[in-house]
């Protein structure tokens, strides 16, 4: 048996044995959320199926009544419902909102049914904060693409609720392990460097396109030099810097002056603030679309 490292604590042999194993999921190339239902991989592949039709979708998603209720809601929301015609029927739904918000929906509904898994009791606190700050994250993208770019909102949506997936399968990897909790700074660090790389794995594995795949790469770099028009990327990075940093001023002040691409949507300062301001409802009301109310 070899000897423990003599300048280690037992908290930190366990945050290193922990991150041993998370390099080595990564390396593996085979990354999976424990316990995340598996209606997302079926939703994923008919929907990336080019001979499926409406009708195959209908019935994959018709199969989950969680979802099913999800994507009405999110149909007939305010949101994604303006004009408020409503929505009756499944195949509707999937008509109106669009197949990225179809994903969307696929996603939250996984995560809220993932919150209630046995294994993760006592962890509720750090879960609902997750799912909020994915909410927001989300919410905020969609208004970002709709009010100051050409990207797709809907495709925005999507990336602002999976950007934070990576977090997630922390989360869930590290209940087997509660030492881990002990430590909230040596915790944090472990999230700060892994979340990114496990997201984009995961993501992979789910067959996401290469644009989300890219954007949640970028997501948390909003210094960068980017080059061309606004993308994905982009818009995702702003979202998270304004779910990061709405409530404190004093570091959008400080950001406005390192994050290059708040310059390239031209958002300064008071640019920021109005915004924030300007977009509450549009955000409490995709809040309330996907379940976060």
């Amino acid at each position: 048996m070899s000897a423990a490292r003599p300048e280690s604590r037992p908290g930190e042999d366990i945050a290193f044995h922990f991150v041993q194993a998370l390099a080595s999921e990564l390396s593996s190339g085979k990354v999976e959320l424990p316990g995340f239902p598996h209606i997302v991989l079926r939703v994923q592949r008919v929907l990336s199926d080019v001979k499926a039709d409406a009708s195959r979708i209908v019935q994959v998603i018709g199969g989950e009544p969680v979802l099913s209720a999800q994507l009405m809601r999110m149909a007939n929301s305010a949101a994604l419902n303006p004009a408020k015609i409503p929505v009756a029927d499944l195949k509707g739904a999937v008509a109106r909102v669009g197949l990225d918000n179809v994903r969307t929906a696929t996603i939250a509904c996984a995560v809220q049914q993932l919150r209630a898994a046995p294994q993760l009791r006592g962890l509720e606190k750090a879960l609902d904060a997750l799912w909020q700050r994915s909410i927001l994250v989300a919410s905020l993208c969609h208004v970002i693409a709709t009010r100051l770019t050409r990207v797709n909102p809907d495709t925005a949506l999507l990336a602002g609720m999976l950007q934070g997936i990576g977090k997630l399968y922390i989360l869930t990897r590290a209940s087997g392990h509660r030492e881990l909790f002990a430590d909230e700074a040596s915790y944090q660090e472990i999230e700060h460097d892994w979340h990114i790389s496990i997201a984009a794995a995961l993501l992979e594995n789910w067959g996401f396109g290469d644009e989300i795949v890219q954007a949640v790469h970028e997501s948390e770099t909003p210094e960068r030099d980017a080059r061309g028009g606004v993308g994905l990327g982009d818009v995702l990075a702003v979202g998270v810097l304004l779910a990061e940093h709405h409530s404190r001023p004093h570091v959008i002040k400080a950001q406005v002056n390192s994050a290059r691409l708040l310059q390239r949507l031209q958002l300064d300062e008071k640019k920021c603030e109005s915004f924030i301001a300007d977009s509450t409802q549009a955000v409490n009301a995709l809040r309330e679309a996907l379940g976060g109310a």
